[in-house]
């Protein structure tokens, strides 16, 4: 069998019965399961291969937002292949365990799924914790890469993180508390002023308390909104250009968001050394606040707590006149171990897990407790396309779309934690500590640029 229809059977409608998966068991991409202090270890005589068991490492919250991984696809790995997946020791996106076994050319798992390319990707590759997929990914997979994502997952013309789980920055509203405030709940918001304008309309008119919110990690606004403006805002070795006009234009589009916002937006999160749990998620949640800045996800999730999770809208990030109208997107996806074993089983094992319609189904068409991560491929959202299933929600084309103006944030090891080092700096303008946007974000740029240079 091709394994272009290997792959056709693993991509049939979401919820379709009797979908015959046999081929791909044959090939050893079905799928099993494995709680973190449980191992599904099926006889040695029909498992593949010899020696220990297939052993993923997963990040918590994707067990979490995806719990047909642990509680279904991998019981189905586990008929067929010895499996042992695991919680991963990571917190707010730490890595030192992968690092420290691979100085010793030594892994306790095959493949770590919850990298992020412009987090961690780089770092792993330069220590020799992980090597490339292209060995072992079909090439059917590798083609069917959205083209923007696939530039995402490489470095020097290898793919080292099979992507999975797309997240993109987006703007969502309360439909009800803007009509609350006398706004047309269908109306998207086309540029950064009527967005604004809208917000402060919601406050005048004591709808909600706040009348937008956003993540304050860098990652998450300051270069999302930046893209809006223009996605050509990297220099050197592959940083964000803190001073190009854009960013400026966008830390000023924060500041007059901050004016209408809850009053701890600039705090850390509760979780997750301080990533997760944010003080924008809780506002959300809350009904406190009409629109609402972030990836797809988190409205998403956040909105299936209140009374009537239909009240939510979502749409492309607004842009302003001759703006370039992008956004930043990431995948969460999966590094393969280079002192693991069982590498052709576990490319096996992602192809089935991301090509997997239980994931995408209850992701995009559970209001109540759905992740809204989106697929990264092409023959699905095709497939999606041209017979809409009944589960796929309005946004999802509609988000997706963006992703052609978009890009990603560029992969080098400062490609996270230079919004972590700029942001002390850039937020004294957001505060008022600092009247000129310019200088705020010059004190970024330099202070960033002196620590990529003691590397």
């Amino acid at each position: 069998m091709s394994e272009e229809h290997e792959l056709d059977v693993v991509g049939g409608e979401p919820g379709e019965a009797g979908i015959d998966r046999g081929q791909l068991l044959r090939r050893g991409a079905a799928i099993g399961l494995a709680a973190p202090t449980l191992s599904f270890l099926v006889d040695a005589g029909v498992a593949a291969g010899a020696g220990r068991a297939l052993t993923p490492t997963f990040y918590q919250w994707i067990y979490d937002l995806h719990p047909d991984i642990p509680k279904g696809i991998n019981k189905d790995f586990a008929k067929n292949h010895k499996l042992d997946a695991k919680i991963a020791p990571v917190q707010g996106f730490g890595i030192q365990r992968f690092l420290a076994e691979a100085k010793q050319k030594k892994s306790t798992w095959d493949v770590y799924v919850g990298v992020t390319p412009f987090v961690e990707m780089a770092q792993l590759k330069e220590t020799g914790a992980i090597e490339p997929w292209d060995a072992y990914m079909p090439a059917a997979v590798k083609r069917d890469i959205i083209p923007s994502i696939h530039k995402e997952v490489m470095v020097d013309g290898k793919i080292y993180s099979w992507p999975f789980l797309l997240d993109i920055i987006v703007q969502a509203r309360n439909s009800e508390l803007v009509q609350k405030a006398g706004l047309d709940p269908e109306a998207n918001p086309k540029t950064w002023d009527e967005l604004i304008r809208n917000a402060k309309t919601v406050v005048d008119k004591k709808a909600a308390p706040f009348g937008v919110t956003f993540d304050a990690h860098g990652w998450r606004s300051l270069a999302p909104i930046t893209h809006t403006f223009s996605t050509n805002v990297y220099y050197g070795p592959g940083l964000f250009d803190f001073t190009h006009p854009a960013a400026v234009n966008a830390l000023e589009v924060m500041k007059r968001m901050k004016e209408l916002a809850n009053p701890n937006v600039l705090e850390p999160g509760k979780t997750d050394g301080g990533v997760n749990q944010t003080p924008d998620e809780e506002a959300f949640a809350a009904r406190q606040v009409a629109y609402f800045i972030k990836y797809q996800n988190a409205p998403i999730r956040f909105a299936g707590t209140w009374p009537d999770p239909g009240k939510l809208r979502m749409a492309g990030l607004p842009k302003q006149p001759g703006g370039a109208g992008g956004t930043v997107f990431w995948t969460t996806g999966a590094s393969l171990f280079k002192y693991g074993q069982n590498k052709q089983e576990a490319a096996d094992y992602l192809t089935a897990l991301t090509y997997d319609n239980r994931i995408w189904q209850r992701s995009l068409g559970n209001s109540h407790g759905g992740a809204g991560q989106l697929a990264p491929y092409t023959t699905l959202w095709k497939k999606w396309s041209a017979n809409p299933p009944s589960w796929l929600p309005e946004w999802g084309p509609l988000v997706f779309k963006q992703l052609g103006a978009s890009r990603a944030i560029k992969t080098n090891k400062f490609g996270l934690s230079q919004f972590n080092i700029g942001q002390p700096y850039w937020e004294k303008y957001l505060k008022g500590d600092e009247k000129n946007p310019k200088k705020a974000l010059l004190a970024a740029k330099n202070a960033v640029y002196a620590e990529y240079k003691k590397k």
